[in-house]
C-alpha cells in the first residue's frame, strides 16, 4: 500500500496480506519532507481486526495443509472456531437427507450453511443438510486450497441465502514460478489400536491417498494456471455392534422358552435379517431376554476422484479474468448398523466459475460472476449376507427394511437394530445450480458504498421415493413373530420428478467512517424465490380445508405452494466498529441483522405422494398385502362412496403458505491486543429464530381437556386407523388432556409426515478466542464456548439428528417440545498448534548447522488439534404410539416415575440411564417427560503430527509426516438407544450404546515432495 500528499514523504506499507472475507484498517503516519522521499514499512496485517467485518473464523493455507486431519478433509477445520460443531456422528450417513460432514455453527442448524468454492455456491447432494462431501464422507483437494473463511454471526448484506455460515473457500493459482507437490499418504490397521467393541482385533484396514498439484505460468505477468488431484481408496472391515433378537427368539420361543402364541413359522425365514448373535444376551425383562449382541466387521470399499483446474489472466491493468472447474467423483459400498445391508453410492459434484474484476478508477471496483454447481447420487440396496429373494416385500425387488418396536424409518431406533436396506434404496438424483451475480463498489469520502445483485435458478430432477422396497413396522418381536404390522408403508410405482425455483437478491450497503476511529456499516438485502415448482404440473401436495383437515386427495399443480409468501425478504442489516484508544490494538464491535435460509429443498417431502409416487400404507397380518406388485395401478383412494378394494396413503407435504425461516442475530465483541501477535477475542452471540420448519403429522387426533366430572375415556386410534380396543384404553379425571377414543381427522388418510414452518429457537453464548500469529516458529489458537442452544424441532428426518425424535410430539401445541436442541453442546474446546523446533539452520540452537547435521536435526515441527465436547441431548421415548393420536414415526415420551430415586443417567455403556426412572403413560395421554432433557456421552479427542522437512535443492524439498488420531485411545461413546418400553416392559436394550463418535488411534504415514 502506497500513500502520497504533496509536502510529506511518501508512505509504502508491504507484508499486508489479505484473506478472503476480511477487512483491515491499516495506520500510517506521514512524515513532513520530500514528495520523492519514500520510508518503507514492512509488517503484517494487525493482528486486531477494527473493522465492521463480521465475527470470522478464517483459516490459511498453513493450517489447511500442516494440521492433523483425519481422512484429508478440510471443512473439519471449520471447528478451530467458537461456537462451530461437528455434528456428523449424530447423523446417519450415505442417505439421501444427509452426507458429508455437517457442522452447527453459532446454533444454526446444519442445513444453514452455505458453501462457496470461489464464490460459487458448492452445493452436496444430499435433499437436506446440502453440504458438499464425497463418498468418503470428506471434503477432499486439500492441496488445491490456498485459504478458507468461516463467516458467522452479523455479516454484511454482500452475503444471503442461509442464515448460518458463510464457508467461503478460495483455491489455489498459478504463479511466475512453477510449484507443485507430490503425496501418498498411507494408512493400515498394522498401524492402529483396537476400538471398544473390536473384542482385542483390530479389523483390516487400508487407505491410501495420493495425488499431486502443479502451478505456473502460461505466459509470464499475463496468464496463469494451477491443476490438483487427489485419489482416495478405502477398504475396511467396519467394526459393527448391533442388538439383534436372540436364539430363542429366532425359534419363536418367547417368552420363557415358550412358544409365542400365534406363531406364524412364516416370519421365522426373515430372522436372516440380522446376523447371529455372538455376544452377550441382553438383560431378561420378565424372562423374556429377546435379545443379544452381535459383533462384527463387514466390510466397506470406497473410491473417490478429486480434480480442479484454475487458469487467471490478467487483461491489462484494469481488468482480471479467473476460470476454474472442480469435480469431485466416487462410488462407495458402506454396511448399515445392520450388517447384513450395505448402501452402494455413486455420488458426483462439479463446481464451474468465471470471475471478471474491472478497476474503472482508485476509486470504483466491479466484480462479475456466473458459476454452475451440480451434485449427483444413485443410491442402491445392497446384501452383504445372503437373503432369500423371496423374503422381499415386493415382487422381484430387493429386500424391504424391518422396525421393531420404534417408529417406520429404518434410520431410527428400536428395541432392536433395525434391519434392511436405506429407505431411499433405488432412488437418484441429479441437483443443478446456475448462479450470475455482479458487485460494485465506490468510494466517496468517508462512505464506502455497495451495491450487488444475485441471481440463482435452480434445477432438481429427482426420483427418489422412500420406501420403493417397502418398510415394516412391528411394535415388538412377539408381534413380528406373529406376522402382525403396526405399519407397512410401500411405493409400488414411482416417476421421475423435476422442480424448478429462480433465486434472486439485491443489496445496498453503506461503510460510514463516522470519526477516525469508529465505523459504522448499514445495509438491506432483498430476497426473493419464485416458488418451488415442477416443469411438467406434477406438483402433489395434501392441503387442509377450512377446518384444517387434510383433503383426501392432493392438491396436483404447477407449484407446490398455494401462496408464495417468498417475494420480499428484507433483511436490514447494521455493525458498529470502534478502536477507543485509536492505536489499532483494542476493538469495540456490535452488530445486528435479519437474515434468511431459503427453502431450496422440498424433493424429500414431495417424492412419495399419488397420483405420480403415492406411498401405500397398511396394517395387520404382513401376507395379507404382501408381496405388492409394482407397477400395477393401485385400486382407488379410499373415501366415502368407494366400494370394494381401496388404498389408504400416507400424506406427506409441506405447509401450502409456508413462510421463510428468518433469523435475526446479534454480538457484541471486545478483542484486545495483548502483544505484537497475540490478541484474546470476548464475544456474546445471540440470536431467535422464527419461521423454522418443523416435523409433524397433521393427521393425529387433537389432545382435549376432559370436561366431564366422571372422567372422559382416553385411547386414540390404532396404527391402522380404528379405534382402540377397550385393553388399550384408560380412564382421565377430570380436568386432564387427553386423546379420546376414535378415528384420525381425515380416516380416509394415514399417518402424515410435513414440513410446517412454525418453529422457533434460540442460541445464546459466550465465547472466548486466543490467538497467537506465527512467530519464532509457533502458531496457535485456542477458545472456549458457552452457550445454550433451545429449539423444537432439531433435524427434519431421523437420519440428519439421531439424537432426537423425528416430530414434534403434539403439532397442536410445538411449544411442548421446547427445550435443549439437539445439536447444543453446552461446553466447547478447541486447541490447535504449529511448531517448528528450534532446530537446526537459523533457528535458535544449531543456527550454522549445515549438510548432514541440518539434514537431520533441521526441519521439524509438531501439530496437533484438540477438541474438547460436552454431550449432546437425548431423550427416552416410549416405543410405541401410546397416546394413540395416531404418529407412528414418533414415538411418544414416557413419564417419570414418580417413585424412583437416584441418578438418571448412569454413564455406562450397556445402561447409560435408568430405564426404571421411567413408567409408561396411560393409554390416551402424554408422557411428562421433556425434550432433550438428558445428555449423553461427551467427547475428548487429540489428533497429532510431527514432520520431517529436507531441503534437496534451493527449491525442492521432501516432506515426511507421521500423524495421529485419537492420540490417546480415548472411547468416545455415541448416542444411547432412547427407547424404554417394549410390548409394556422395559426394553432390554435401553440405554445401551452400540456407536462410536470417533475411531480408536489411528496412525497414518505421508510423504510430501514440494517444489
Amino acid at each position: 500500500m502506497r500513500v502520497e500528499k504533496t509536502g510529506f514523504k511518501s508512505a509504502l506499507r508491504e507484508g499486508i496480506n489479505l484473506e478472503v472475507g476480511q477487512e483491515a484498517v491499516v495506520n500510517l503516519h506521514l512524515e513532513v519532507g520530500e514528495f520523492v522521499q519514500q520510508v518503507t514499512i514492512v509488517e503484517e496485517t494487525p493482528v486486531v481486526n477494527t473493522t465492521t467485518s463480521p465475527v470470522s473464523g478464517y483459516v490459511g493455507e498453513r493450517e489447511v495443509k500442516d494440521l492433523p486431519l483425519n481422512g484429508r478433509s478440510f471443512d473439519n477445520l471449520i471447528t478451530l472456531n467458537p461456537g462451530a460443531i461437528n455434528y456428523s456422528a449424530m447423523k446417519s450417513q450415505n442417505t439421501i437427507t444427509s452426507n458429508g460432514n455437517t457442522f452447527s455453527v453459532a446454533g444454526r442448524r446444519t442445513s444453514e450453511n452455505l458453501f462457496l468454492l470461489n464464490g460459487v455456491e458448492y452445493t452436496g447432494s444430499s435433499q437436506l443438510a446440502i453440504t458438499p462431501g464425497g463418498v468418503s464422507g470428506e471434503l477432499l483437494g486439500i492441496d488445491a486450497v490456498r485459504e478458507f473463511n468461516v463467516l458467522t454471526d452479523t455479516y454484511g448484506a454482500e452475503y444471503g441465502k442461509r442464515s448460518g455460515a458463510q464457508v467461503s473457500v478460495v483455491t489455489q493459482s498459478g504463479s511466475n514460478a512453477i510449484h507443485g507437490t507430490l503425496f501418498e499418504f498411507v494408512r493400515n490397521s498394522a498401524l492402529d489400536s483396537p476400538g471398544f467393541f473390536d473384542k482385542g482385533v483390530v479389523p483390516p484396514f487400508t487407505r491410501n491417498q495420493f495425488g499431486g498439484a502443479l502451478g505456473g505460468p502460461i505466459k509470464k505477468d499475463r496468464v496463469f494456471l494451477f491443476g490438483n488431484y487427489e485419489g482416495f481408496r478405502q477398504d475396511l472391515a467396519v467394526s459393527s455392534v448391533s442388538v439383534v433378537p436372540d436364539a430363542n427368539a429366532r425359534n419363536g420361543l418367547l417368552p420363557n422358552g415358550n412358544p409365542v402364541a400365534n406363531l406364524n413359522k412364516a416370519m421365522l425365514p426373515y430372522m436372516s435379517f440380522w446376523p447371529q448373535p455372538n455376544g452377550d444376551a441382553l438383560p431378561a425383562v420378565a424372562g423374556q431376554p429377546g435379545a443379544a449382541l452381535s459383533f462384527n466387521n463387514p466390510d466397506q470399499n470406497i473410491r473417490e476422484d478429486f480434480g480442479t483446474l484454475r487458469s487467471d489472466f490478467n487483461l491489462d491493468s484494469r481488468d482480471s479474468l479467473s476460470v476454474a472447474y472442480t469435480i469431485d467423483n466416487g462410488d462407495s459400498l458402506i454396511p448399515l448398523a445392520d450388517p447384513v445391508f450395505g448402501s452402494a453410492t455413486r455420488l458426483q459434484s462439479q463446481v464451474a466459475n468465471i470471475d471478471e474484476t474491472h478497476v474503472f478508477s482508485p476509486h470504483m471496483l466491479n466484480t462479475f460472476r456466473a458459476g454452475f454447481s451440480r451434485a449427483a447420487f444413485n443410491l442402491d440396496a445392497a446384501s452383504l449376507a445372503p437373503v432369500s429373494p423371496g423374503l422381499s416385500f415386493v415382487s422381484g425387488a430387493a429386500a424391504g427394511g424391518i422396525v421393531v418396536g420404534g417408529g417406520v424409518t429404518t434410520t431410527g431406533t428400536g428395541t432392536i437394530t433395525s434391519s434392511g436396506p436405506n429407505n431411499a434404496a433405488g432412488s437418484w438424483n441429479r441437483r443443478n445450480l446456475f448462479t450470475t451475480m455482479d458487485n460494485f463498489s465506490i468510494n466517496r469520502g468517508r462512505h464506502q458504498f455497495s451495491f450487488g445483485a444475485w441471481f440463482q435458478r435452480v434445477q432438481d430432477n429427482e426420483d427418489t421415493a422412500s420406501r420403493q422396497t417397502g418398510q415394516a413396522t412391528f411394535a415388538s418381536l412377539t408381534t413380528f413373530l406373529q406376522g402382525t404390522v403396526s405399519s407397512f408403508q410401500v411405493v409400488p410405482s414411482h416417476t421421475e420428478l423435476g422442480f424448478r425455483s429462480l433465486f434472486g437478491a439485491w443489496y445496498a450497503e453503506d461503510t460510514i467512517k463516522l470519526l477516525p476511529n469508529l465505523t459504522l456499516q448499514a445495509g438491506l438485502r432483498h430476497e426473493f424465490t419464485t416458488g418451488w415448482n415442477e416443469i411438467a404440473g406434477r406438483a402433489s401436495n395434501y392441503i387442509p380445508d377450512t377446518t384444517g383437515v387434510l383433503l383426501t386427495n392432493p392438491r396436483v399443480g404447477s407449484s407446490v405452494y398455494t401462496q408464495n409468501n417468498a417475494k420480499w425478504l428484507l433483511s436490514p442489516r447494521v455493525g458498529l466498529a470502534w478502536d477507543p484508544f485509536g492505536n489499532g490494538r483494542t476493538a469495540v464491535r456490535a452488530g445486528f441483522g435479519t437474515y434468511y435460509s431459503l427453502i431450496d429443498a422440498l424433493s424429500f417431502l414431495l417424492n412419495a405422494l399419488p397420483p405420480y409416487n403415492g406411498s401405500q400404507t397398511f396394517s395387520g397380518p404382513l401376507f395379507s398385502f404382501t408381496p405388492i406388485q409394482p407397477n400395477v395401478a393401485p385400486p382407488p383412494t379410499c373415501g366415502p362412496g368407494v366400494v370394494g378394494a381401496c388404498a389408504t396413503y400416507a400424506p406427506q407435504g409441506v405447509q401450502a403458505d409456508a413462510k421463510t425461516q428468518a433469523v435475526q442475530e446479534w454480538n457484541f465483541t471486545v478483542e484486545q491486543q495483548l502483544e505484537r501477535n497475540t490478541a484474546v477475542r470476548l464475544t456474546y452471540v445471540g440470536s431467535f429464530g422464527y419461521h423454522g420448519l418443523l416435523s409433524v403429522d397433521p393427521n393425529t387426533i387433537s389432545a382435549q381437556i376432559c370436561a366431564n366430572a366422571s372422567g372422559c375415556q382416553a385411547g386414540g386410534v390404532t396404527a391402522g386407523g380404528t379405534p382402540v380396543a377397550a385393553s388399550s384404553q384408560s380412564h382421565v379425571a377430570q380436568g386432564a388432556q387427553y386423546i379420546p377414543v376414535g378415528t384420525r381427522p381425515n380416516p380416509y388418510l394415514g399417518a402424515g409426515f410435513f414440513w410446517y414452518t412454525e418453529g422457533n429457537n434460540s442460541y445464546n453464548a459466550l465465547q472466548v478466542d486466543v490467538t497467537h500469529r506465527l512467530s519464532q516458529g509457533l502458531e496457535f489458537r485456542g477458545n472456549y464456548t458457552w452457550s445454550k442452544n433451545l429449539d423444537m424441532n432439531s433435524g427434519l428426518t431421523g437420519a440428519q439428528a439421531n439424537n432426537q425424535a423425528q416430530m414434534v410430539l403434539d403439532h397442536n401445541d410445538p411449544r411442548r417440545d421446547w427445550g435443549p436442541s439437539a445439536l447444543n453442546v453446552r461446553h466447547q474446546v478447541s486447541l490447535s498448534a504449529h511448531y517448528e523446533l528450534p532446530f537446526g539452520h537459523g533457528k535458535r540452537w544449531l543456527s550454522s548447522a549445515s549438510g548432514l547435521q541440518e539434514k537431520i536435526l533441521g526441519g521439524w515441527q509438531v501439530n496437533q488439534i484438540t477438541t474438547l465436547l460436552s454431550g449432546f441431548p437425548f431423550t427416552p421415548v416410549a416405543g410405541s404410539n401410546r397416546s394413540g393420536d395416531g404418529d407412528t414415526r414418533n414415538p411418544d415420551r414416557p413419564n417419570l416415575n414418580p417413585s424412583f430415586s437416584g441418578p438418571v443417567v448412569l454413564g455406562q455403556q450397556l445402561k447409560w440411564f435408568d430405564p426404571t426412572a421411567f413408567v409408561q403413560p396411560a393409554f390416551g395421554t402424554y408422557g411428562n417427560l421433556g425434550r432433550g432433557v438428558y445428555s449423553g456421552p461427551g467427547l475428548a479427542n487429540v489428533d497429532f503430527s510431527f514432520f520431517k522437512n529436507t531441503s534437496i535443492t534451493e527449491r525442492t524439498s521432501l516432506q515426511f509426516r507421521t500423524e495421529f488420531f485419537n492420540l490417546f485411545n480415548r472411547t468416545n461413546l455415541g448416542t444411547p438407544n432412547p427407547t424404554v418400553f417394549s410390548s409394556g416392559q422395559i426394553n432390554p436394550s435401553a440405554g445401551v450404546i452400540t456407536t462410536l463418535t470417533t475411531f480408536p488411534r489411528q496412525i497414518q504415514f505421508g510423504m510430501k515432495l514440494i517444489f
